[in-house]
């Protein structure tokens, strides 16, 4: 932190601004006393598939459960020190939290608790950084209790959380219609990919029983290795990594729900890219398909994208004069796709398929002007996912320079 202290402002640590204590936990853990009433009982997943406020637990304490655990009051913000280290969350319910959190007591009333909340925010990377040693690594409240605050008085604090809350909203509207647009698309995938758009117009009025459920009876299913032109196994080792470049390795991690994830991307050289792509270049339209870890993730390779395999990835290659590209890695994606892939699968721990059970894939053939009409539709859906989930992005990164920027007192807020 910068030891220039804007005008105005204090320079504290949490420990001075409040006693840093751990929740606690009724034991044995389940016993069926501690359980069944009306306090809710914060586990960690309660916080991470929330945003700012805890508005509902999964688990809730009896009378005798609460006296052994530690309540807090409405409107307190805790912090989580376990497993996912460092999330902080306002308490809106009723509610008693475990050791794996902690709070903050006799924290001042002059302290704005959702600029505290925000503050604690910007700092959940720090926090990560600062786990100590042990399976799932935590925090201890020393660490917590000599982090320093920069603190504006509250007037100021209150406008810096009202502007930060207001992109809040933003995002949260914005995921909310991702969500949505999510389920839209799976919905239509289901329906397009097992009842088709019909023909001249005009729905499918006949159906018939297959291998991936009832289909138009026009309609032809076929195994993978028929409706491919090739597939091509990767080495069971990895391209040898280099810092960054224009090549890259796309591992079992890089493919999900359809899309080519470039979070965590690994890169090679021209060498490297050469020597590995000597039985075939990914090219546009082929499909990249996991067969381990987990198995049956698949997408489309990107147009313009210099790409090749990492351990455990098998290349699809369609020919496109029995089924379109687009259409292929969507029906892929499917429901019925999946459940196939699945019962094909083996491993309890770490799903895997082999290659010849690939190869026996069932995928459904529609006439070439319906899986066209299919692909489109659904592309379009994707696409305003896609402009909404780029849309969420730069918001992220907005409100990560806006904490920056108003919780250092760099940019200076107007108080009326």
């Amino acid at each position: 932190m910068s030891n220039v202290v804007p005008e105005g402002w204090a320079i504290k640590t949490v420990g001075e601004l409040s006693s840093v204590k751990r929740g606690a936990s009724p034991r044995p853990i389940k016993d069926a006393r501690w359980w069944g009433g009306n306090v809710g009982w914060v586990r960690i997943s309660d916080v991470t598939s929330s945003n700012k406020y805890l508005k509902k637990t999964t688990q809730y304490l009896s009378a005798e459960g609460v006296s052994k655990s530690v309540k807090i009051n409405k409107g307190e913000v805790v912090l989580s020190i376990c497993a996912t280290i460092g999330r902080p969350i306002i308490v809106s319910v009723d509610a008693c939290i475990h050791d794996g959190f902690v709070w903050f007591d006799k924290l001042s009333q002059s302290i704005d608790r959702e600029f505290w909340y925000y503050f604690l925010t910007n700092k959940e990377e720090y926090f990560s950084s600062q786990r100590q040693s042990g399976t799932q690594g935590n925090l201890n409240t020393a660490i917590v209790s000599d982090l320093n605050c920069l603190l504006p008085p509250l007037p100021e604090q209150k406008k810096i959380a009202a502007i930060l809350t207001s992109v809040d909203e933003v995002i949260e509207k914005t995921q909310a219609q991702i969500d949505k647009l999510k389920d839209l698309k799976t919905a239509m995938m289901q329906e397009l990919l097992t009842c088709g758009v019909g023909v001249d117009g005009k729905p499918h009025t006949e159906f018939k029983d297959s291998p991936v459920g009832r289909i138009p009876k026009g309609w032809e299913v076929k195994s993978l290795d028929t409706v491919v032109k090739c597939v091509v196994d990767c080495e069971h080792k990895t391209a040898p990594y280099v810092e960054q470049s224009e090549f890259m390795v796309v591992r079992t991690s890089n493919v999900r729900d359809g899309e080519l994830v470039f979070d965590d991307m690994k890169f090679t050289h021209s060498d490297g890219f050469n020597e590995w792509t000597k039985r075939t270049i990914p090219t546009k339209g082929d499909v990249l398909f996991t067969r381990e870890a987990p198995a049956g993730e698949s997408c489309l390779v990107p147009d313009n994208l210099k790409v090749c395999m990492g351990q455990r990835m098998v290349l699809l290659r369609p020919d496109n004069d029995v089924v379109e590209s687009d259409f292929f890695s969507m029906f892929l994606t499917s429901e019925a796709a999946k459940k196939s892939i699945f019962e094909m699968s083996i491993g309890t721990t770490v799903s895997r398929i082999n290659i010849e059970d690939i190869k026996k894939i069932p995928c459904v053939v529609p006439p070439k002007i319906e899986q066209i009409k299919i692909a489109n539709t659904i592309s379009c859906v994707q696409k305003l996912l896609s402009t909404k989930q780029g849309k969420l992005e730069s918001l992220n990164l907005t409100k990560k320079a806006l904490m920056q920027d108003l919780l250092t007192g760099k940019v200076r807020v107007k108080v009326d």
